[in-house]
């Protein structure tokens, strides 16, 4: 099978490989749509951490916002996935684990996660072999396209889950890329009135064409009340800026990361009765996700900017936008 491959910082490959076998509890998956993230671009530049934490290494192959169908099982798996269309969990706990027992596998000390950490392969291949116990079952509804979305969609739902808005309140989403549009559209579902903040006009009129009135720079954010703040920017200077809008007793969540330690005035927290929390992982929403795109009640396809294959991941990951990309900012790849 054909499969991308990063060589090193910078360098790749489209390699042929021997195509997986489905080992004990395991499931091959003809992949359909894989979307490219900033987790892979990190690995393309050498710049993520898990790199340097010893946790990844190249050679490796990216991948773990996917979709496709079960193409073959093996020993102990029920041969009733066999054809189902499905998406699969990124965090793979270890299970024995005093986290894993406690329903927290995704923060497992010894996790592996699909494309990103612990060795194991990602889906930016024709074939991907994967454990049967990560998979999601995606209804006629949910096409490739929005199964590939899913487990972005996943860390939204939980950042806009923990911004916890009830009626008549106002949040705001600071950076409206992949990650900050679909918290945004999670919120809106729930009820909130949704604000968000962005630097680049190109971004921030793409969120007014998804029917988001309140769109702001850092400097004519408005002077009201808002009940919840969700950063899901890379900027180190907006976690504090998160806090600095939150309107006292709210509530404060971290999706986003930076690629320098942030800063975050603890006495401001205290003083304003601030509740802060952080989200990793899509793992504990993926079934809610699926949920909310199966009944429409969020639509993320038009983050899809354009489609490519195995041959234009290399320039997706330097940054290069496909000819003819629409204005979303997800990319999605067709192995």
């Amino acid at each position: 099978m054909r499969a991308f491959v990063l060589t090193g910082p910078g360098a790749y490959e489209v390699q042929e490989l021997p195509a997986p076998v489905a080992g004990p509890g395991e499931v091959v998956v003809d992949v359909e749509r894989v979307g490219v993230c900033g987790t892979d671009a990190e690995f393309f530049t050498g710049a993520m951490a898990y790199l340097h934490q010893g946790h990844s290494a190249y050679p490796m192959r990216p991948g773990h916002e996917w979709a496709g169908r079960v193409a073959a099982v093996g020993d102990g798996v029920d041969a009733d996935w066999l054809g189902r269309r499905v998406m699969g969990d990124t965090m793979l706990g270890c299970g024995s684990c005093r986290r894993c027992r406690r329903g927290r596998r995704h923060v497992c000390e010894r996790r592996r996660e699909v494309g990103i950490r612990g060795g194991l392969p990602g889906a930016l291949a024709e074939q991907l072999a994967v454990p049967a116990s990560s998979l999601h079952a995606l209804p006629d509804s949910v096409d490739a396209v929005l199964g590939a979305l899913v487990e972005p969609g996943g860390n939204a739902l939980r950042a806009a889950r923990a911004a916890a808005p009830g009626p008549g309140d106002r949040a705001l989403v600071l950076g409206p890329g992949t990650i900050g549009l679909l918290v945004a559209m999670f919120l809106r579902a729930s009820g909130a009135e949704v604000h968000l903040l962005g630097t680049t006009e190109s971004s921030l009129g793409f969120a007014r064409s998804l029917g988001f009135a309140h769109v702001w720079t850092r400097d004519s954010v408005p002077d009201v009340p808002f009940d919840a703040v969700v950063d899901a920017s890379n900027a180190a200077s907006l976690p504090d800026l998160a806090l600095e809008l939150v309107e006292p007793g709210g509530r404060l969540v971290y999706i986003g990361l930076a690629g320098e330690p942030s800063k975050v005035d603890t006495r401001t927290l205290v003083l304003k009765d601030v509740t802060a929390t952080g989200v990793l992982s899509a793992s504990p929403g993926l079934d809610a996700t699926i949920r909310a795109y199966a009944d429409g009640s969020v639509d993320p396809r038009p983050l899809v900017a354009a489609t490519v294959g195995l041959d234009d991941v290399g320039p997706v990951l330097a940054g290069e936008r496909p000819a003819g990309s629409g204005p979303g900012p997800k990319i999605h790849v067709e192995p």
